[in-house]
């Protein structure tokens, strides 16, 4: 493998094509699409501040690199890449790739960041600001995040995660096949019109949680004090909560059961078959 080091590059493309090749300690200075139509590439301990400067890569390890908030959309397009121990301060990366896979990543503006990604695992990383981060993207493994971007996991599939702290806003809307174990969901209308989601162990805040949903799992959750209106028009659920929530409304079907229940609000607007068990243990 050949090695470049110690070297500055401007411009437009001032790498493009390139295989097989280690780079050490290089800066990507300004221009655009420094890193493009590359393969096998490693890039360690670099800084990037030009825009585009990573796209259609195939085959890519980058370590200890940091990305300035002009690096924007830097990385779409580039399939089986490793990133760790990054710092990235651009919006808008991680477009339509496959195999992505992340460890000990600040991402300090997450803006549209990791959208159409099939193949997604993360461990230890955190999101910070931006909106609607995980767009349309599958097949994802997540153990440790801290996130307070906005809107994220919207339109996703085949989610699991682990150990998260997710304060937000609309979270997880339109996705199927979620599992989400020992982690804190903090945020209003949570996991709307999603089908198949499971929730283990988590601590859920913010006001109407998990409606318009079909088969929707609970095992050993809580609620804060805020979580009323919560299971509206929901199929299919099987929760037991440990604790006490504050209000459930005009479930469809399921059972529920909790150590308290502070009201039920069931009228006219309920759904058939409305034969939701309710009950405390």
């Amino acid at each position: 493998m050949e090695i470049i080091k110690n070297k500055s590059f401007g411009g437009e493309r001032p790498l493009f094509g390139s295989q097989n090749l280690r780079l050490e300690n290089i800066t990507i200075t300004d221009g655009e699409s420094g890193i493009k139509c590359c393969q096998n590439l490693e890039c360690n301990n670099s800084k990037f501040y030009g825009k585009y400067p990573w796209w259609h890569v195939n085959k890519s390890l980058i370590t200890n690199c940091y990305f300035a908030p002009g690096s924007r959309s830097a990385i779409w397009y580039s399939n089986d890449m490793t990133m760790k121990d990054c710092i990235i301060d651009g919006p808008k990366f991680f477009r339509e790739m496959n195999n992505l896979t992340l460890e000990n990543v600040k991402i300090n503006d997450a803006d549209e960041t990791f959208w159409k990604i099939n193949g997604l695992k993360i461990k230890d990383v955190e999101l910070h600001e931006g909106t609607y981060p995980f767009m349309f993207s599958k097949n994802i493994f997540v153990d440790g995040l801290i996130s307070d971007a906005k809107y994220v996991f919207q339109y996703c599939e085949n989610v699991e995660i682990h150990h998260a702290k997710i304060t937000t806003k609309d979270s997880f809307w339109e996705c199927n096949n979620v599992t989400i174990y020992d982690s804190e969901l903090n945020g209003e209308y949570l996991a709307w019109h999603s089908t198949n989601v499971k929730l283990v162990r988590c601590h859920i805040s913010g006001e109407q949680p998990l409606c318009y949903m079909d088969n929707v799992i609970l095992e050993d959750c809580t609620f804060d004090q805020e979580c009323d209106r919560a299971f509206e028009e929901c199929s299919n659920i099987n929760a037991s909560i440990k604790g006490r929530i504050t209000n459930i409304k005009n479930p469809i079907s399921g059972k529920i059961v909790a150590d308290e229940i502070g009201s039920v609000t069931i009228n006219e607007y309920v759904k058939a078959p409305n034969n939701c068990e309710i009950t405390e243990r």
